[in-house]
């Protein structure tokens, strides 16, 4: 299957999940009166279209290479993310604002079986999130890495209505709000997480060098080529799913023009052989 593929199958089973749960969600926490998982639900719906934007990113990333975009179209993964981070974000401000309101206005306990529904939730948000990280980290996918932080984010946020519940239930008369300080608890964990995801976007956005253990690959690849003697400069940026290598090669000064741009095509279609996450390379022949 290809990377695109995985992609896209990954960020279908996020919408329909989300969908789902934020149904279930918003019904448990009416019919079983907690704010906990009303802001839950919430969070789910905020989530279904931050998947579906994460979906119009992919799709436009893979298009084909052309006059005004001659390094693809990838760069638009960073920008989705920004948007599915403004999500979260906005999400956590209403969560955190209904929280502080409800705190504030005498209401009922919530229903105990509401705990055997947050239960099922934080286990199927936990799973969801380990099989759409694996899916990111194969496709080397910013926005669906976010997009697998959105799960993580709605079990957290289920964890603490699960905790804040139990209090409630477990105390009694008088610990009623302990539901919604959960939800607020909550709304602060989403917000940390918005920035866990929205720092690496932003280093990816202005070609931050952090690719240490790539470069390092590069250079021993590098070598492997008859006719190169080793390497001098590396710059590696990330756009969409692959890697764009600037890099300059060290090789014999007496060779002639020929023979050294025939090398440079040797050597980057060895990369692109090499490690398959790297979309071009770029090479300056440096004499010795």
């Amino acid at each position: 299957m290809s990377q695109k593929a995985t992609a896209l199958k990954a960020v279908y089973f996020s919408i329909a999940g989300n969908l789902g749960l934020a149904l279930v969600k918003g019904l448990a926490g009416i019919l079983g009166n907690s704010f906990a998982l009303v802001a839950d639900a919430i969070e789910s719906t905020s989530d279904v279209f931050s998947s579906f934007l994460v979906l119009l990113g992919l799709k436009y990333a893979h298009r084909d290479a052309d006059d005004n975009h001659p390094y693809g179209h990838g760069r638009i993964e960073p920008l989705v993310t920004f948007v599915v981070v403004a999500f979260l974000v906005i999400s956590a401000a209403i969560i955190a604002s209904e929280s502080i309101k409800n705190i504030n206005t005498p209401h009922e306990q919530p229903s105990a079986w509401t705990l055997w529904v947050l239960g099922v939730i934080i286990a199927w948000k936990e799973i969801s999130y380990q099989l759409v990280m694996r899916k990111s980290n194969e496709t080397n996918s910013s926005s669906l890495k976010a997009d697998a932080w959105h799960h993580r984010s709605d079990a957290i946020t289920s964890l603490a209505a699960f905790a804040g519940i139990s209090i409630a239930i477990w105390l009694g008369e008088g610990y009623e709000s302990a539901d919604d300080w959960a939800a607020l608890l909550a709304s602060g964990v989403i917000l940390y997480n918005c920035y866990t995801i929205f720092r690496p976007a932003l280093g990816e956005l202005m070609d931050e060098q952090v690719y240490d253990d790539l470069v390092a690959e590069i250079r021993r690849v590098s070598i492997t080529v008859k006719g190169v003697l080793g390497t001098e400069k590396c710059y590696v940026r990330k756009s969409g799913m692959f890697y764009y290598v600037d890099l300059h090669a060290i090789v014999d000064g007496g060779i002639t023009v020929s023979e050294g741009h025939y090398l440079a095509h040797q050597l980057a279609d060895t990369l692109k052989e090499e490690i398959p996450n790297i979309g071009n390379v770029l090479v300056h022949v440096e004499p010795q």
